[in-house]
């Protein structure tokens, strides 16, 4: 299948060679194409991506990851169009899932997964065992509401994407892959899976505390569901490390 990979990246230049090291390591010729979009980034997140001739490099100046998907989503010409965040790394075996996934069955118009994650340098391990942990509670959920989503890590087919109108580019980071899944569910089969994981960077809890953002992720969950937007509007910087 022609699988187009699509990496929105914002002040990302300290993570994203290792994100494009990954796809050349661990998905070689599996992609018609990978675009990284600049989304308004002020430091050397382009520069950095271009080195990869394999690479196409877009830019777009309004930021937020509804912006940055949708841009990427246009630019794109696959027939799949998977995503994953500049501060993730490609495991082995990850195109092939959404290869075996979507030629397997039709109706499937959308796939994703969680995270595994990295931890930081000088970060205890434990803080990485509960956030890996804590996605074992979300088979549940999918069971009960039928969609979730990860938009660092997930797939859909671009028709699909067309047909429910795109990500929606007012949202700015919370709750897009919550609102993304709600639709596309409307026009197909939706599909969440624990061994379909990518691994990510631990930094935002890091950061800000496991308590407080796993908090803040699960009533932008909710918040689309129940009221069609998420409850935290606006985009959440961190600190580049």
């Amino acid at each position: 299948m022609d699988i187009s990979l699509i990496i929105p990246a914002y002040n990302e230049a300290n993570y994203i060679g290792a994100c494009l090291d990954s796809v050349r390591q661990n998905a070689p010729g599996k992609f018609k194409e990978i675009i990284v979009v600049d989304n308004a980034s002020s430091d050397a997140t382009a520069a950095v991506a271009a080195r990869y001739p394999e690479v196409r490099v877009i830019h777009e100046s309004r930021k937020g990851t509804g912006n940055a998907r949708q841009t990427g989503a246009e630019a794109a010409s696959g027939e799949i169009l998977a995503y994953v965040d500049a501060d993730t790394q490609v495991p082995k075996g990850w195109a092939e899932y959404i290869e075996r996934t979507f030629s397997t069955d039709s109706r499937v118009v959308f796939l994703s997964g969680p995270y595994r994650y990295r931890s930081q340098r000088g970060r205890s391990r434990y803080r990485i065992w509960i956030l890996d942990a804590v996605w074992y509670v979300t088979p549940p959920v999918y069971w009960i509401v039928g969609f979730i989503g990860n938009g660092g890590n997930c797939a859909m087919r671009a028709d699909a994407l067309r047909k429910v109108g795109g990500h929606d580019r007012a949202l700015a980071f919370y709750g897009d892959d919550t609102d993304l899944a709600r639709r596309l569910h409307t026009v197909g089969k939706t599909l969440w899976r624990l061994n379909f994981n990518n691994y990510s960077s631990s930094r935002r809890f890091d950061q800000e505390g496991i308590v407080l953002m796993l908090m803040t992720y699960m009533i932008n969950y909710w918040w689309p569901i129940l009221f069609r937007r998420p409850f935290s509007p606006g985009y959440h910087d961190i600190k580049q490390v």
